[in-house]
């Protein structure tokens, strides 16, 4: 057994803390240096973050969430309200856009916390 697997990294504490957009290592440091960008290092406890490939996933997981969420109640709210179109069509789409920018750096997160807990793409520090 290699070295590093002795020590635990805990997948839900590490998926938590991502979602908070901190590290996922010590859960202070910010994990963001803006909305999506992802920092090199933890300014904290200078754990390494660039290996992280999030790619495509946290928009998928985005659009996964708000889709379930958004549908069912559109749904509802057609058939039981039957407001005008247009007063339909901007409330869900404003619903749907912010809904979308909250989740996807939240996401995003949960994301990079998964891969460092289970040191994929490099976080188990072969380098």
């Amino acid at each position: 057994m290699p070295a590093h697997a002795e020590e635990d990294r805990p997948t839900k504490r590490a998926m938590m803390r991502g979602f908070r957009k901190r590290c996922p290592n010590c859960g202070n440091g910010p994990l963001f240096e803006g909305y999506l960008k992802v920092v090199d290092h933890c300014p904290v406890c200078e754990e390494a973050l660039y290996h992280h490939r999030a790619d495509d996933g946290p928009a998928y997981l985005t659009i996964l969430v708000v889709g379930h969420i958004v549908a069912p109640l559109l749904h509802v709210v057609f058939t039981a309200f039957r407001p005008d179109p247009l007063v339909l069509f901007t409330i869900f789409t404003v619903a749907s856009v912010a809904m979308s920018l909250f989740l996807l750096p939240r996401l995003k997160g949960l994301v990079v916390g998964i891969q460092w807990a289970r040191r994929m793409h490099g976080f188990g520090g072969e380098e």
